[in-house]
């Protein structure tokens, strides 16, 4: 499976990211990907803090949606993405990553679990959690976990994920630049790959807010591909006999002594 990660910033504008949806695919599909991975928050940016991202959340069948099963079907691509999503309380929707197939079926949505309270900021004030369960779809032949930025910092759901059957760790954010904090998201993205010996694809939101460095990442802990700080995509081949070699050589979950569920 061929995975490009695409690194761009939204804006508050909706219909100007839907836009940039549009094009962003059509340019990533020029490179024949079997899945596009667009960052977090890629349907609105986040609200500065006091204020509420309530009122851009949409439903599943929304425009934001609309866009993602349309961009997959013209260029015959999976995409994830991420946007706002209503929930049950009008004040504080959910955080969800949306995984759309090629023929535009929405094959699963994530609701992030882990807000982002931290470093001064309190994501808990604008959104609701989802429900704690991992969530893998299956793209082609391969079987994908889905994961959103602040989660990196949780082993406990990426280990999740593997045990359900996940190949490849996706992890689409808006990694908010700061002290250590670009170290914190290199790090932490090999530390997933090396720990659970698979696959890591991490599109992330750029500009003056976020970090940027998307990235894709090996087994081993090897960056196949990445890109800067500039928007862009970056272009890896994930290989099922590359995973099955990995960990014959390095079976550390098979050598395991206890496993972590979810409750």
């Amino acid at each position: 499976m061929r995975i490009a990660v695409v690194q761009t910033a939204s804006s508050y504008d909706k219909a100007a990211n839907r836009d940039a949806v549009s094009r962003l695919v059509a340019e990533a599909a020029q490179g024949g990907p079997d899945l596009v991975v667009l960052p977090e928050a890629m349907m609105s940016d986040f609200a500065v803090e006091g204020e509420s991202v309530a009122e851009a959340a949409e439903a599943l069948d929304g425009e934001f949606v609309t866009t993602l099963r349309k961009a997959a079907v013209e260029h015959s691509v999976a995409i994830v993405a991420g946007m706002f999503e209503r929930s049950c309380d009008e004040h504080r929707p959910y955080n969800t990553l949306l995984a759309v197939g090629p023929d535009g079926v929405l094959l699963g949505a994530y609701r992030k679990i882990h807000l982002y309270d931290a470093f001064g900021y309190k994501e808990s004030d604008q959104l609701t959690p989802g429900d704690v369960a991992p969530v893998v779809v299956q793209v082609g032949a391969h079987s994908v976990g889905l994961m959103t930025c602040y989660d990196l910092r949780f082993p406990e759901l990426s280990r999740a994920l593997i045990d359900a059957g996940a190949e490849v760790l996706v992890v689409p954010a808006a990694w908010v630049r700061g002290p250590l904090k670009e170290h914190h998201w290199t790090t932490l993205l090999t530390a997933r790959a090396v720990e659970n010996t698979c696959y890591v694809a991490a599109a992330a939101q750029n500009g003056k807010k976020y970090c940027g460095l998307s990235q894709v990442i090996d087994p081993q802990g090897i960056a196949l591909a990445s890109v800067g700080e500039a928007d862009g995509r970056a272009f890896a081949e994930i290989s099922a006999e590359r995973l099955a070699d990995v960990r014959k050589r390095n079976p550390s979950l098979r050598n395991r002594r206890y496993s972590v569920t979810p409750s």
